[in-house]
């Protein structure tokens, strides 16, 4: 079953009964609505006047939930996620942390040649050249040495969104705005998925920052990208305006957890492909498995 992802921007108390979140809008006369807690994946707290009940939070950490909220300015800023996320967590924990050099360099190798390989995809489904993307992906050596990332992100961005000068920068021009909040909600989607299965999002295999709490997120999630920057293609070609993060931008925005996404040879949404993407991780940590299985654009 497809998680769902919840979206609060309005003033209301949230609370639990029966193992169902149970939503009041005290500003509104209507009958308290519940969902059932199993049921959830993410919950987005956008209003500064919500309250949340430490039995819910006990709850939905139990069940880890993604659980966001934003600042004044709307923007995701916090993710809340449960200690303890599967039964062999101390075993994988010592495996991730003990994980050698050249592993962590070839998973690196590979996250970044399906991260240029689905970016040259969305290309190409706009009718942009992207033979250059193609040998680079297939061009990536052990820890990225000659840096193709970069390259491929210096054409990829110049092109796909045809705005003269584009650079992808967190407080950028339009659509920098879109992508900042696509890949705050895509980074708390991975978060989740690698708690679930019993490793450090800290620890990453490229990515560390000693400032950075979710290294691990921040690798794995790469190659998913293109899916964010797809919706953000279609919102540019559908609204008028994409200056402000209006509710319909961010519902859609909010879509990515449930698109389909095709890994390993099958459809799923990408909620559950992440969950596939970190146990496949996890197996390569302990040594029954070689290749992380990340999502194809097709």
């Amino acid at each position: 079953m497809i998680k769902r992802t919840l979206f609060f921007g309005n003033p209301a108390y949230l609370s639990t009964k029966n193992e169902q979140l149970v939503v009041t809008y005290p500003d509104k006369e209507q009958a308290p609505k519940t969902v059932a807690i199993e049921d959830i994946g993410v919950i987005v707290l956008e209003n500064q006047q919500i309250t949340i009940t430490n039995g819910l939070l006990e709850k939905l950490t139990n069940n880890n939930v993604a659980l966001i909220n934003c600042d004044q300015t709307h923007l995701p800023i916090g993710l809340l996620m449960p200690l303890s996320g599967h039964t062999e967590q101390t075993e994988r924990f010592r495996n991730q942390i003990e994980a050698s050099l050249p592993l962590k360099k070839n998973l690196w190798q590979q996250t970044i040649s399906a991260k240029i390989s689905n970016q040259g995809a969305l290309l190409k489904e706009k009718g942009i050249p992207m033979r250059k993307m193609e040998l680079w992906a297939k061009e990536v050596t052990s820890g990225d040495a000659l840096n193709h990332e970069a390259r491929a992100a210096v054409y990829y961005w110049n092109n796909l969104f045809k705005i003269e000068g584009f650079t992808r920068q967190q407080k950028g021009l339009p659509p920098n705005n879109l992508l900042n909040y696509g890949y705050a909600i895509l980074r708390g989607i991975t978060a989740r998925a690698i708690v679930s299965s019993g490793m450090l999002p800290t620890l990453g295999i490229f990515h560390r920052n000693k400032y950075n709490a979710y290294c691990l997120a921040d690798d794995i999630m790469e190659p998913y990208r293109p899916f964010v920057d797809l919706i953000v293609c279609h919102i540019m070609e559908t609204e008028d305006s994409i200056d402000e993060l209006t509710v319909d931008i961010k519902k859609q925005l909010l879509s990515i957890a449930a698109i389909d996404v095709q890994i390993d040879g099958k459809r799923s949404p990408l909620m559950v492909a992440m969950s596939r993407t970190t146990h496949s991780l996890h197996e390569c940590f302990e040594g029954s498995a070689r290749k992380i299985l990340y999502p194809v654009y097709v």
